[in-house]
């Protein structure tokens, strides 16, 4: 029997305060992987670190997955699932690649303007409108891209490109998450994407594998437990506050990484980078806003 509207269960009360803690711990977590990434990234293939960032989230969330078995992983949006894996391992890849080439500051930035391309991408797969404001929040964080890459400087960084590579895997991954939201439960949608991005990698890890020091050993473990962080902490913060409310927030990474990069690096971001920066984070806020209050598209996985 159908229940009415008066018999459902109350909304729980969101918690804004609790929910912002927690999400702002788990960007804290990705600023700290990144530093680890670099770090790791000087005597590591880039693809090694990539593999056993995931296999250790695995290790971690299996176990979580598997407690009632297999049947609640079973999914009719595999072929999302591993768009969902394919698109993580970009963003890893193309942001630890960057890593090795420029500032953990610029490098994150770069990799984190992804939410400006997803309208565009959003368009060319299932041709949702670009409003006034979308388009504002557009072209605000591009200038701000084209600002922290110098455009008049003397030489080109090729780790631009890679970080660039990975914010349009950025957005390609928000979206899949967003596509299968309304089937597909939290867990199951790490599980699947912690075990395709292994198993995606693990050839190409063994196939560069070399001698690594308990030093760099120390390091890969961080990066795997700084991504396992961010996830616990954001699904926590979810618990207390909507997306919407909270997407925003995701570029507070910015920041973290800065901070860290003056601290341990002693490399502080020039004026136009700050500029740069401001500006590609009131883009991505105004896209977040925008995503967050929209209903997703139906896409066919």
């Amino acid at each position: 029997m159908a229940e009415s509207p008066t018999s459902s269960p109350a909304q729980p009360r969101e918690n804004v305060a609790l929910g912002t803690v927690f999400a702002l711990l788990a960007f804290f977590c990705l600023a700290v992987m990144g530093a680890f990434a670099k770090v790791a990234g000087e005597d590591v293939p880039v693809i090694v670190i990539v593999f056993f960032q995931n296999l250790i989230c695995l290790v971690f969330v299996a176990p979580v997955a598997l407690r009632h078995g297999f049947a609640p992983l079973k999914t009719k949006r595999i072929g999302m699932q591993l768009l969902r894996g394919i698109a993580g391992v970009g963003v890893s890849y193309g942001q630890f690649l960057a890593l090795t080439f420029m500032p953990l500051s610029n490098a994150v930035l770069l990799t984190y303007s992804g939410p400006l391309w997803m309208p565009l991408i959003a368009w060319l797969v299932s041709r949702e409108r670009i409003g006034g404001r979308l388009w504002l929040g557009m072209v605000l964080g591009f200038i701000g891209i084209v600002l922290t890459l110098h455009p008049s400087g003397a030489s080109f960084n090729i780790g631009a490109v890679f970080a660039l590579g990975a914010a349009i895997a950025v957005a390609l991954s928000l979206l899949s998450i967003r596509w299968m939201s309304t089937t597909e439960p939290t867990v199951r949608i790490l599980f699947y994407y912690f075990l395709f991005a292994s198993l995606l990698t693990a050839p190409f890890a063994l196939a560069s594998w070399t001698a690594i020091s308990l030093t760099v050993w120390a390091t890969m473990i961080g990066v795997g437990l700084s991504l396992l962080g961010s996830q616990v902490f954001v699904v926590i913060g979810l618990r207390n506050a909507s997306a919407a409310t909270l997407g925003p927030l995701v570029y507070s990474v910015i920041v973290f990484s800065a901070i860290i990069q003056w601290l341990v690096w002693s490399h502080r971001p020039s004026l136009l980078e700050f500029g740069g920066m401001a500006l590609v984070i009131l883009g991505g806020v105004i896209a977040v806003v925008h995503w967050g209050a929209k209903k997703p598209a139906s896409v066919s996985s």
